[in-house]
Order: structure tokens, then C-alpha cells, then sequence
């Protein structure tokens, strides 16, 4: 294997570009050579961004290239599949954006693919890699605070949803392109896996859609009970427009761990008309800049030497399993038990 890990990223759009900066100024024993997407626009201005050597408009051609060594994929999630299996039956390692896919059976093929190539396969699930978030991971395991009772995760984001996001059968709604992160959150947080789950949720701030889009909805509230009594508690919402908005709690037997807050800064403004304000954090970007450098890293570590992901792809059928189970029993109704 060389020194040197190759990239192709597949997606120039907001979130690509997050990895596409990353891989070609600040991850070590990396390369960013090649750069995909559909849209000329979008791959011109990326291009002016990072300057790579080869670009492609359609990714079969990217994976005819032998120089690449591995892709990041962070398109639409109904194009990781098929994205990944070629990428796979390439020899090509793979770095794939949550949700690693809009089904059980998709991620399976996918996680099926890699195994049989002997490629990489690591979902982007970067609050993994956030040190907050595994510094609070580090007190759960040292039971500092006793047995862990119940966890709360939430994550509001700021944006308008896409076009694409309103039709559920492509994006699964928020419980896939928001919290699919804190159903993972949960899972690494108690260690545990879940038995049943209950949401409930609306559409709230886009009336505009819903003859179109009846099923859409931009809230939800999820009640998660683990097979080992944990129990777990989720609220996603899209397009809150105040700012970005990812916190957890947990709740253990002898205390509790508080992750994030809504302050961009940590300053408290007083002014003469006896008002305090704070600026709020206006996006994950900003975030969670230092985790996705991290998560990056990581994912090139793991080619070198050979080790397993830090978030594999069963973690990603996991959180689709559960993402699945939220939307069936948002769309019914009526507690989900989970299988398996």
C-alpha cells in the first residue's frame, strides 16, 4: 500500500466540500486528486477551490482511473448504493456520508461488497470524532456517573430543506437526514442496541408543500427503549432558522453529562437595556469543523494500517434499521419493535 492514499470526492456540493478542503490541505498521507459531480457548475467551482488533477461528471469514469485509492461519497443518500458497490468492485476504499443508505437491505449489499473486495468501508457519522462528544464517551466508560439510565440527544438545523428533502421516499425525512446522527449518538453512547421506538412529529414551517407532500413532516419527537432498559429520548426538527442546534444529555445513576450548547462563542453580551445576548451557533459546518478533520484522518489511518473503521458500515445498517423503524412509526402510528 502506498504512503500516499489518493482521493476521489464524489459530490461537490456544501457537505463535500467539507471533506474535499480537508483532504487537500490538512489530512496527512492524503491526497485530494480527483473531484465528481453530475453538475458542471457545481464541479467548476469546487475545481477553483481545490485545484485537482482529474474531474469527472460521471463517476464511472472516476473509477476507471487506477491512481485513486479511495472515494468519498456525499451525494443524495438514494445514489450511495450504487456509488459504492462500483467504487468497491474497483478496489477502491470508501468513505460514505450518513445515512449510509436508504435501506436494511442496500446497506448490505454495500457492507457485503466491501468485504468481499477487501475495501474500507467508514460511515461519516463525525460526532464520533468530535472531542466533546468523546470526551463525554471517556466519563460513560469510566462510570463516573454510574450506570447510564437515559439519554437525550437533539439536533435543530437552520436551513431550508432541499427540494429533493420534501419527498420522504428519497430522504426518509428528518428522522434520516438529521437524526440518523443522534440514533447513532445513542447507540455508541450507551452501547447498547434498541428494541423499540415510538415517534411523533409535523410538518410545521413548510404549509406550502403538504398537497404535495402530505407525509412530509419538519419535527419529530422519538421515545427509544434499549434491550437492556436504557432508555432513550430524540427531537430533530429542520428549518428552525435561529441556528444550528446539536445537544445531548446523559443521565446516569450517580450524576450526569452535559454535551454542547447554543452559543457559537462563549461570551454573554450585557447591554444598557438590561439584555444579555449570545450569538448562536449558525451552522454544523462551524461546528463540528475539528471533528470532520478528525473523521478524515481517521478514515485514511485505517487503509495504512489496516485496522477496522471507527464507524464500520454495521454501524451505519444499525442507524438505517433505526431510522427505518422511526419513520414506520411516524407514518402508523404505533410503537415499532425493533428486530434483530
Amino acid at each position: 500500500m502506498t504512503e500516499l492514499i489518493k482521493i476521489c470526492l464524489i459530490g461537490t456540493g456544501r457537505a463535500g466540500m467539507i471533506h474535499g478542503k480537508n483532504f487537500a490541505r490538512r489530512i496527512e498521507n492524503a491526497q485530494l486528486i480527483a473531484l465528481c459531480d453530475p453538475s458542471k457548475e457545481s464541479l467548476e467551482l469546487a475545481q477553483k477551490e481545490v485545484d485537482c488533477q482529474y474531474l469527472y461528471e460521471d463517476y464511472h469514469e472516476a473509477m476507471q482511473n487506477p491512481e485513486i485509492d479511495a472515494v468519498v461519497i456525499v451525494t443524495p443518500t438514494i445514489y450511495h448504493k450504487e456509488i459504492a458497490l462500483a467504487a468497491a468492485a474497483a478496489k477502491k476504499h470508501i468513505l460514505c456520508e450518513k445515512p449510509l443508505a436508504m435501506d436494511e437491505a442496500e446497506c448490505l449489499e454495500m457492507i457485503q461488497a466491501a468485504e468481499e473486495n477487501q475495501v474500507k468501508l467508514q460511515v461519516g457519522f463525525m460526532r464520533r470524532f468530535d472531542a466533546s462528544f468523546q470526551e463525554a464517551k471517556k466519563v460513560v466508560d469510566s462510570g463516573a456517573i454510574g450506570d447510564v439510565v437515559l439519554v437525550k440527544s437533539l439536533t435543530h438545523g437552520p436551513s431550508e430543506p432541499k427540494p429533493w428533502m420534501f419527498d420522504i421516499r428519497k430522504s426518509n425525512g428528518p428522522i434520516g437526514e438529521v437524526n440518523s446522527h443522534d440514533l447513532d449518538t445513542l447507540r455508541w453512547l450507551t452501547g447498547s442496541e434498541v428494541s423499540s421506538i415510538y415517534a411523533n412529529g409535523g410538518n410545521y414551517r413548510s404549509p406550502e408543500v403538504s398537497d404535495e407532500f402530505p407525509d412530509y413532516y419538519d419535527t419529530v419527537a422519538m421515545n427509544l427503549r434499549f434491550t437492556d432498559g436504557k432508555l432513550g429520548l430524540i427531537d430533530g426538527a429542520q428549518y428552525v432558522q435561529y441556528g444550528y442546534d446539536a445537544r445531548t444529555e446523559i443521565l446516569g445513576t450517580r450524576g450526569s453529562i452535559l454535551v454542547g450548547d447554543q452559543g457559537k462563542h462563549n461570551i454573554v453580551v450585557a447591554t444598557s437595556d438590561q439584555k444579555l445576548t449570545q450569538p448562536t451557533m449558525h451552522s454544523w459546518m462551524y461546528l463540528f469543523r475539528e471533528a470532520y478533520v478528525a473523521e478524515d484522518q481517521a478514515f485514511v489511518d485505517c487503509i495504512l494500517n489496516d485496522t477496522t473503521p471507527q464507524c464500520t458500515g454495521k454501524d451505519g445498517l444499525m442507524s438505517v434499521r433505526l431510522v427505518n423503524a422511526g419513520l414506520t412509526s411516524l407514518l402508523e402510528n404505533r410503537i415499532v419493535e425493533v428486530e434483530g
